[in-house]
């Protein structure tokens, strides 16, 4: 699928700032960035840069004090998404044989705190089959039983927090199926990115999980179309994938973030689509 994405962001700069952009669609073997545009109003130098040989593309700038700019990304990505049959799904793959990369995504994290959740994740999912139901399950359990209510959340909040509190936005969504999932020994990870149609605009999170030797896309807010994402970024939890962090003292002013296809074809593009299939990015 072809989508145009643009996100608009404008800051007040109180005191001289660092910022750290993460906003920037990844390239990969699924995933190709055809086009794209990145103005700084007024013109401020930044450098992109990777880390830890990740395909996440971030970019610094340091913006001096008493400065108001904004930051206008726009690209025209393609993504191929992998449909994956439910039959390879089924597959467990022993702890013994999987890639050593996949092996942090186990652990609990800042905002996924897998351990204190093993319990009840036992108790609810435990008795399911296989990864693959236990996910869904997952899912599905977070859709009904979490309120997503915008602004009930801060940045700091955890997987345990919105258990406790029933309610969240997409983020915190997210970091909850991913400690279930690895309270359950199945790998688990953030994913951020642009989703097409979603309302109000603004970036996704989702979360993937490590099943059958594919990571596996699941949205517990089903606000989003699986076949309507594009990936910016993947990480433990949110606090490895921020669209955007700073070291300073400032005011977001205004954003716009938007995601389209550029033709719709509904033989192949269905945006309602949330999980009649699994779906590999």
């Amino acid at each position: 699928m072809n989508f145009k994405v643009l996100s608009t962001l404008s800051y007040d700069v109180l005191s001289t700032t660092t910022f750290f952009f993460n906003i920037m669609p990844i390239k990969s073997d699924n995933q190709l960035v055809l086009e794209e545009s990145l103005i700084i109003t007024p013109a401020i130098p930044f450098e992109e840069f990777k880390i830890n040989q990740s395909d996440t593309r971030f970019i610094k700038m340091e913006v001096e004090k008493g400065t108001s700019f904004t930051i206008n990304y726009k690209a025209q990505v393609v993504v191929n998404y992998a449909h994956i049959d439910e039959k390879t799904l089924l597959k467990s793959i022993p702890i013994i044989n999987l890639d050593p990369n996949i092996l942090p995504y186990f652990s609990p994290s800042r905002h996924c705190e897998s351990d204190k959740l093993m319990e009840f994740a036992i108790n609810k999912f435990g008795f399911l089959l296989n990864d693959y139901s236990k996910a869904l399950a997952i899912e599905d359990w977070i859709y009904t039983n979490i309120t997503y209510t915008t602004g009930s959340t801060n940045s700091s909040a955890s997987a345990t927090e919105t258990l406790l509190n029933k309610a969240g936005v997409c983020k915190d969504f997210a970091h909850l199926g991913i400690a279930l999932c690895r309270a359950l020994d199945i790998p688990a990870r953030y994913f951020t990115g642009y989703a097409c149609y979603l309302n109000p605009p603004d970036f996704h999170a989702c979360f993937e999980a490590y099943i059958g030797g594919h990571w596996i896309i699941f949205d517990p807010t089903k606000l989003a179309g699986l076949n309507g994402l594009v990936k910016i970024a993947n990480g433990k939890d949110a606090s490895e994938a921020a669209v955007a962090s700073y070291f300073g003292d400032i005011i977001c002013t205004h954003m716009d973030i938007q995601c389209h296809p550029v033709s719709i074809d509904f033989m192949l593009f269905d945006w309602k689509i949330r999980r009649e299939k699994a779906f590999s990015y």
